[in-house]
């Protein structure tokens, strides 16, 4: 294992960060026992760490190799993903919560407003990481994540199918069309709409859901209303007139087509692509349908420390020369195929095409919104869409509703 930081510089780096933030100057370092409170909480004799199924293993070997270099015991415990957020919100302040857990960082606003989270000191390291994967753990100038992987939506091309990328939508449409495919481009839909996937050809139109600041940091203030956001609307309802778009497309229907060859584009994220072995494929931006450029969200996943932690000097120890590491970030990244966040693990896994591909898409893309205000977006987001898709709705009227309400709801 690659040590970024002795433990010893962490430890005076963190004495005044994380003591003033967590709550609690106790130091539980050597001696400890593998026990762990009743349901996984944190214990000042162990590192309990939340993990899912799809990091377990990677986790596991990194808190073993912890373990036998530090003589600290590691509790890792199995969560499903769905109730982290959830049960950490719940379980922190009544010190029943894990001292790390994994997360998304798009929690991050909901979590530093209650409180559950410490910031963390990365020093030097944190200049080893893709600017963007820090930049999503970072709040008021504090980084409050160890970032291991990023993920986006791009445009994957079956080069059987379609022998170039297209540079816009109409591009697209007329290479699926020349194709003779039953379909001209799948994007998952749903009743319920999919705002997340459809984001980057809203952005097209220059409709990105919130206002940036310059350093990059959203403000509470919508972006895609207006003449912007009543164009992408317009254009929505086109699509779905003319047969190219359809609420009937759902996640599972729009993979078994692609998989079946019968489109040669899909947009989607690296968590698809284990299911379309035997395809040769291309991984390309999203082409453009309102002009602009067509940016995704980029979302990060790392872990958090818990602000409650009686072990929160080990626990960014244990962050920081541990899983900050080639090994641990590569070894994530074959669990769940999202490139990794430390760029010299994104380097190696960039060996593979796909994944330098979904990396470049990257490049350009946004961070998704980790402030609290974005809770109240999605519902009425995605319905609209849907709805303006299927032609249940008016398309600026209905844009400037799902606007309204949504003011409503931040405002409440």
């Amino acid at each position: 294992m690659r040590r970024g930081i002795p433990a010893a510089a962490v430890t005076l780096g963190l004495v005044l960060a994380l003591t003033a933030c967590s709550g609690s100057g106790d130091d539980s370092t050597g001696g400890a026992t593998s026990e762990t409170t009743a349901g996984g909480g944190a214990s000042e004799d162990a590192l309990v760490i939340w993990v899912d199924e799809t990091r377990q293993a990677a986790v596991e070997s990194a808190a073993q190799a912890f373990e036998d270099e530090n003589d600290v015991a590691v509790e890792v415990v199995l969560k499903n993903f769905e109730d982290i957020r959830t049960d950490f919100l719940a379980q922190v302040p009544t010190g029943e919560g894990p001292d790390l857990t994994v997360g998304a960082h798009d929690w991050l606003g909901e979590l530093t407003t209650n409180g559950v989270v410490a910031p963390i000191e990365l020093g030097d390291t944190a200049g080893e990481f893709l600017p963007i994967a820090i930049e999503a753990f970072t709040e008021d100038g504090q980084v409050y994540g160890l970032p291991y992987a990023i993920e986006n939506v791009a445009l994957i091309r079956n080069t059987a199918l379609a022998t170039e990328a297209p540079s816009t939508w109409d591009a697209a449409v007329a290479a699926g069309q020349a194709a003779g495919t039953p379909y001209q481009v799948l994007i998952q839909t749903g009743t319920e709409g999919d705002p997340y996937t459809y984001y980057p050809l809203q952005t097209s139109f220059g409709a990105p859901v919130f206002v940036q600041n310059e350093d990059g940091t959203y403000t509470s203030e919508l972006a895609m209303g207006g003449a912007p956001g009543q164009a992408f609307a317009t254009w929505l309802q086109a699509q779905g007139q003319a047969g190219t778009l359809s609420t009937d497309i759902t996640y599972d229907i729009a993979v078994e087509a692609f998989k079946n060859g019968e489109s040669p584009f899909i947009i989607g994220g690296p968590w698809m692509i284990e299911q379309f072995e035997g395809l040769e494929l291309s991984i390309d931006p999203v082409p453009s349908a309102g002009g602009e450029p067509a940016q995704p969200f980029v979302g990060v996943q790392g872990f958090y420390v818990s602000a409650q932690s009686d072990n929160a000097l080990l626990a960014n120890d244990f962050l920081v020369n541990y899983v900050a590491t080639d090994e641990v970030q590569l070894a994530l990244y074959e669990a769940g195929n999202r490139p990794p966040a430390l760029a010299s693990a994104a380097e190696e896994a960039s060996a593979d095409p796909i994944t330098a591909g979904f990396l470049a898409v990257g490049e350009d893309a946004l961070p998704m919104p980790s402030i609290p205000e974005m809770g109240s977006v999605w519902a009425f987001w995605g319905v609209t869409e849907a709805n303006i898709l299927s032609g249940a709705a008016e398309p600026v009227a209905a844009w400037d509703k799902m606007i309204a309400d949504i003011q409503a709801a931040i405002g409440s």
